[in-house]
């Protein structure tokens, strides 16, 4: 085993499990911190039996199942509103949760299973679970389901390509850097990546929007047709409805496009 390994060893040893614990909480939680690369390490170290893997399991699930009951909670008694929470606190664009909203609606408590693995379902499926009024005993069999798969895989992943991990731990070693250090500036690197991403999606779409006043002369004067984007769940949380709009899911406009009049101005609405 070599210094690097021995060094991140004693960390895990001494430290490793409630910082493995509480970065898992705060993943799930809805902050930007990837827990991937520790999880693949932790799983490397149990290979040489030095920490424990059911330990380590069972921490990764419990800050994961903790998270997703909060989340759960906050869903059904904040409604539709904690959505617009979760796309502040863990910088995913607006659009992609959308589509993982849709995704839910569609695959209902089936999304629990594999949640954790897709960016931006992994944010909106517990609170969207809790919104639909999932059923407690139902929520709590597929999450749990859910998360021991997730926690496992990744886990099991780097236990069984240890030789791997702590190869690239040695080329990581020879750079001359903490450990810690590169731990904490890839968890820089990716929250600075996430609120560029989420300032970019923000950018775009102040590029060209309408006001409420002119968007009644618009109508009024038969310039312009309302595409409403929005999914069935939105439509049944938000009573706000724009009379003659026309109403489209995204994923109906290839089949439905002919029913958009070509001789108007398009004007699409979406929240």
């Amino acid at each position: 085993m070599g210094h690097e390994t021995a060094e991140l060893t004693r960390f895990l040893i001494h430290h490793g499990y409630s910082v493995i614990f509480f970065w898992v909480l705060a993943e799930q939680a809805g902050m930007p911190l990837p827990s991937v690369p520790l999880l693949l390490s932790a799983g490397a170290l149990s290979a040489e039996g030095k920490i424990s893997f059911p330990f380590l399991l069972l921490l990764t699930f419990f800050g994961a199942f903790l998270s997703d009951l909060m989340w759960f909670q906050l869903g059904r008694t904040q409604g539709g509103r904690i959505l617009s929470l979760l796309c502040r606190i863990s910088m995913e664009p607006d659009s992609c949760v959308k589509n993982t909203e849709n995704l839910f609606m569609k695959r209902g408590a089936n999304s629990l299973l594999i949640s954790k693995f897709l960016p931006g379902l992994n944010t909106v499926a517990q609170p969207m679970a809790g919104i639909v009024r999932l059923s407690w005993l139902k929520f709590l069999a597929y999450d749990i389901c859910g998360t021991l798969f997730w926690a496992g895989t990744i886990l099991l992943t780097g236990r069984i390509f240890h030789r791997q991990v702590e190869d690239l731990l040695s080329l990581l070693h020879r750079s001359g850097l903490p450990l810690l250090f590169i731990v904490l500036l890839a968890a820089a690197a990716w929250i600075s990546f996430k609120h560029v991403q989420r300032r970019r999606f923000i950018h775009k779409l102040r590029i060209s929007r309408i006001g409420p006043e002119d968007l009644k002369d618009e109508l009024d004067s038969g310039r312009a047709v309302v595409v409403d984007l929005r999914n069935q769940f939105t439509l049944d949380e938000d009573s706000v409805q724009i009379p003659g709009a026309l109403r489209l899911t995204p994923e109906e406009l290839e089949v439905r496009h002919e029913e958009i009049p070509r001789d108007r101005d398009i004007i699409l609405y979406c929240t």
